[in-house]
């Protein structure tokens, strides 16, 4: 009955931004455990790169704001990741012949955290330029470390519109605080800006202009 209770306490206490934070978790994991299975991993490494794109973003944040890393002080974080290592094994047919499954996680966890990247810069006193900034760090850069461990060309180093999609959900959320909207209504805006605008990129095949060399004078 205590432990009942006690769980009752912890989900009144959780605030939208737990909730965002873990959610943003599993999904980020899950698109590295899965691409990470696609290479033919095995299990312990499939975690590992599932680990790395859920904190990698989040660490690099943390030790920039000089803040304590997030995930040293809270366990549910490695936790979170393993239990999205035994989805994938127990869901893994399914997940399969879902063919967009590793970009909808992913898209789904670089908005998410691009949200508790912001938040977490304002909460310790940085204006808003640099929460975009740390936003951007927070949702780009484990999936920088995931490509980097599967020896894949990194997202944000291509055409695609990955990186520059936080960016659109960092302006939203800039935009919605400037007009002082409650939190309910900026968060979830941020959120989706960073989704749509990463989703209809790839399905309109929208990009950013590749920087070319010019070419070598004649000799």
């Amino acid at each position: 009955m205590e432990l009942f209770n006690n769980i009752l306490n912890w989900l009144g206490n959780i605030t939208l931004l737990q909730i965002i934070d873990f959610v943003g978790t599993f999904a980020f994991a899950i698109s590295g455990i899965r691409l990470a299975s696609a290479k033919q991993f095995d299990w312990f490494g499939a975690y590992v790169v599932g680990a790395a794109t859920a904190i990698g973003g989040g660490t690099l944040r943390d030790v920039m704001l000089d803040v304590p890393v997030f995930w040293m002080h809270d366990g549910f974080y490695l936790s979170c990741t393993g239990l999205a290592l035994v989805w994938v094994i127990l869901f893994r047919r399914y997940l399969i012949h879902m063919h967009n499954t590793f970009f909808i996680f992913d898209a789904i966890g670089l908005a998410l955290f691009t949200i508790v990247g912001i938040q977490k810069t304002l909460d310790c006193g940085l204006p808003i330029w640099v929460a975009v900034v740390m936003g951007t760090m927070t949702g780009a850069a484990g999936g920088v470390i995931r490509d980097v461990l599967i020896n894949e060309e990194p997202l944000i180093f291509r055409k695609e519109i990955y990186a520059m999609a936080c960016v659109v959900g960092g302006i939203v959320f800039g935009v919605c605080n400037w007009f002082g909207l409650a939190s309910e209504i900026t968060l979830p805006a941020c959120g989706t800006a960073v989704f749509l605008t990463r989703v209809l990129a790839v399905k309109h095949h929208i990009c950013l202009p590749t920087l070319k060399s010019e070419d070598e004078p004649a000799a």
